[in-house]
């Protein structure tokens, strides 16, 4: 008997009752004492604290480890623009996964409007009750202005995820792919297919990482994004200033053109663009990320067939190296909370993408091999960044996030001791590990449906990566 994925998923969303989320009091109110504590009277005793030192927030309420999850729900996964209201179940879901992985509140908030402005001003009308926003499913090229406008506004983290999310782990995938093809960052070339939030957020972060600009090749519906293309001049109407910064001075006009001796290629855009033949005319040691979701740009089987040297990633589980924002965002979002940083910046973003690849290369807990069901998992080729139900993310993604929002001046609560902040994330999921990990008891063996088995509740990828219109195709 076949297994109804959906069905199930269905069944999941609305027993024993609908929705993902409940809100649970963190504070004792079974007494008369408890009340009158919790609100009148004694709730005056904070609100004065706080209106005397608004930083007192932090210490009174639950501010500090609150996060906004936000959208308007016009590129929702590989949906599409289906609006707020259907986005919300994917809104749940990731303030679900900030919880069960770095212990970190969220609440889902959808807003009914496509006006940029609007978004910045309700977001920013919103900041005082947040510790940090996420911005999640907002179509580009709205998305990116709208991240820049209220990080200038704002003086907690920012995040738009589609974009940012996939380029730190894919970047840590980068960075162990190339040791093992035994390859300097500084000298390769990088083909990017698909010129939307994520696919320039790839492009900008492999910079960060060492890739040189005149080394990145962009494609998107039209071809190379090519110095003297119509509508890349600034006087075009459909000009677009993040897409025409990476222009080059090419003659290659079509991704196969571009593919040619080229050393890595990232797909965040639609599938079955690149050919066997496309990846046979790659360098030595290709690195293939094929993420767009469910089907990849190239099936992992096809890129094995064309090329046996080539290291592959795609945004699925039932197949190696799944790029998967789960990595990101949650521990991302913790270290800047514990440290009370004002923003998310390029420095804590490396170190999240360092720390992911180093702890690739220890060895795997046999408590995380039993969770996906395999006896080994080692760093190589089938093996280059961490799986999300490792508890050592948590551990060493955080603390190295924290640590660099420290050196780079935006912590303003630096940590003192930073052995006893490991320790404490090390425990932050104790004794809720168990119910974690539970969240995969349905999860079909892969296989038995395309994109199947992933975890309950886990994008698989970053959502820009699923259809054309996510990605300006």
């Amino acid at each position: 008997m076949a297994h109804d994925y959906d069905q199930e998923a269905l069944e999941y969303h609305r027993l024993p009752r609908p929705g993902k989320l409940s809100v649970v009091p963190s504070k004792p109110c079974q007494s008369q004492l408890d009340l009158s504590l919790a609100y009148t009277p004694g709730v005056a005793a904070p609100c004065l604290r706080i209106a005397a030192d608004p930083a007192d927030a932090y210490e009174y309420t639950n501010r500090g480890n609150l996060v906004a999850v936000i959208s308007n729900g016009t590129a929702v996964l590989g949906l599409g623009n289906i609006g707020p209201l259907a986005a919300k179940p994917v809104m749940e879901g990731k303030a679900v996964l900030f919880k069960r992985f770095a212990a970190v509140d969220a609440f889902d908030i959808e807003l009914d409007t496509n006006d940029a402005d609007e978004i910045v001003r309700i977001c920013q009308a919103l900041a005082p009750t947040f510790g940090g926003i996420n911005l999640e499913d907002i179509r580009a090229p709205e998305c990116f202005g709208i991240e820049e406008e209220l990080k200038k506004r704002l003086d907690i983290p920012v995040f738009h995820d589609d974009q940012h999310g996939t380029a730190v782990i894919s970047g840590a995938a980068l960075l162990n792919g190339l040791e093992i093809a035994g390859k300097d960052i500084s000298k390769i070339k990088v083909v990017f297919n698909g010129a939307g939030a994520a696919g320039i957020a790839c492009a900008k972060f492999y910079q960060q990482l060492g890739v040189r600009r005149e080394n990145v090749v962009l494609c998107d519906s039209q071809g190379v994004a090519w110095r003297g293309r119509e509508d890349l001049d600034p006087v075009h109407p459909k000009f677009n200033p993040h897409k025409a910064q990476f222009a080059q001075e090419t003659g290659a006009r079509t991704l196969a053109d571009a593919l040619e001796g080229a050393d890595v290629f990232s797909g965040v855009s639609v599938a079955n663009v690149v050919t066997r033949s496309m990846v046979q005319s790659m360098a030595k040691n290709p690195i293939v990320f094929a993420l767009a979701n469910p089907d990849p740009e190239i099936r992992y089987e096809d890129a094995r067939a064309a090329r046996p040297d080539v290291i592959m990633a795609t945004g699925r589980s039932d197949y190696p190296n799944q790029v998967n924002n789960v990595l990101g965002f949650p521990f991302l979002f913790r270290g800047a909370l514990d440290v009370r940083a004002t923003s998310i910046n390029e420095a804590m973003k490396v170190a999240a993408a360092a720390a992911l690849a180093d702890l690739a290369k220890q060895n795997v807990p046999s408590a995380v091999l039993r969770v996906y069901g395999v006896k080994k998992l080692k760093f190589g080729p089938d093996y280059l960044i961490p799986k999300p139900f490792d508890p050592r993310v948590l551990t060493s993604e955080a603390l190295a996030v924290a640590k660099a929002a420290v050196e780079s001046g935006v912590a303003r609560r630096p940590i003192a001791d930073w052995d006893a902040y490991r320790d404490h994330l090390g425990q932050l999921l104790s004794p809720k590990r168990a119910p974690v990990l539970q969240v995969m008891r349905k999860t079909p063996a892969a296989g038995k449906k395309p994109g199947a088995g992933r975890a309950a509740d886990e994008k698989p990828l970053d959502a820009t990566a699923q259809t054309g219109k996510r990605t300006g195709r």
